[in-house]
């Protein structure tokens, strides 16, 4: 047995051999890789735990992840969670948006090595891409990890976000100072804030965020290229 498989499985994440395989080599293209592009500054020891198990733990909870998910990872970079996610649940139909070409260029490859089908990469940005036919309001689920506050994420994934969807945000144990921004960021766009879920794993606490889409989110959201990190929403004073 692999020590990813042994890892998952040890998480209570399910995973078939012939996944758990994919997820190896992976792993392994991304240590080659990672020796001449900048994909990840984690230690090669580290990279099983703090990559893979923290972008597979949530599934753990089926009700954010039922079959057949239509699924947009926002701020890819190497692929988590978004391509850990598809290896793992090939009924998932998975979109990868990166806005570093190098970075798509690996994805691509990973792709390409495990044949993989049910994966698209996009290179683009989120303030143009959620405002595309074709990708506004389409997904069932947009999912990001390390990529911004609670606040900024809520413009980054809901134009997304078809009603009745998730926004579903990888974070840390530090998410409750974003709460309440995010909270008044994630209404402007047709969301709503739910409480965090935990995740405990030995002694290391992962936590996912979910944002409901609950209306259709207003034309003028998201704003122009970088706006949304250099003007974030927050709640009004």
């Amino acid at each position: 047995m692999s020590d990813i498989k042994k890892l998952l499985l040890s998480a209570g994440v399910p995973i078939a051999p012939d996944r758990a395989d994919a997820l190896n080599v992976y792993h392994d293209l991304l240590i080659d890789w990672n020796t001449r592009m900048d994909l990840t500054s984690v230690p090669d020891a580290e990279i099983a735990r703090r990559h893979f198990l923290d972008s597979l733990l949530p599934l753990t909870k089926a009700e954010f992840f039922p079959t057949g998910l239509h699924v947009i990872d926002v701020g890819t970079g190497a692929g988590f969670p978004g391509l850990a996610l598809a290896i793992v649940r090939p009924d998932f139909s998975v979109t990868l948006l990166e806005a570093q070409g190098k970075r798509c260029q690996f994805l691509r490859a990973v792709c390409e090595e495990l044949c993989l089908d049910n994966v698209t990469v996009i290179q683009d940005r989120a303030e143009v891409l959620g405002r595309t036919e074709g990708h506004r309001e389409c997904y069932d689920r947009a999912v990001a990890r390390a990529v911004a506050p609670l606040n900024v994420l809520c413009e980054y994934l809901l134009p997304f976000v078809r009603v009745g969807g998730y926004a579903l945000c990888w974070k840390g144990p530090n998410v409750t100072e974003e709460m309440e921004d995010g909270r008044a960021a994630a209404e402007k766009l047709g969301g709503m804030l739910e409480a965090p879920v935990s995740f405990s794993w030995e002694n290391e606490n992962h936590l996912l965020s979910p944002i409901r889409k609950v209306e259709t989110t207003l034309p003028s959201y998201p704003r122009k290229n970088g706006i949304p990190a250099k003007r974030p929403l927050k709640k009004d004073k």
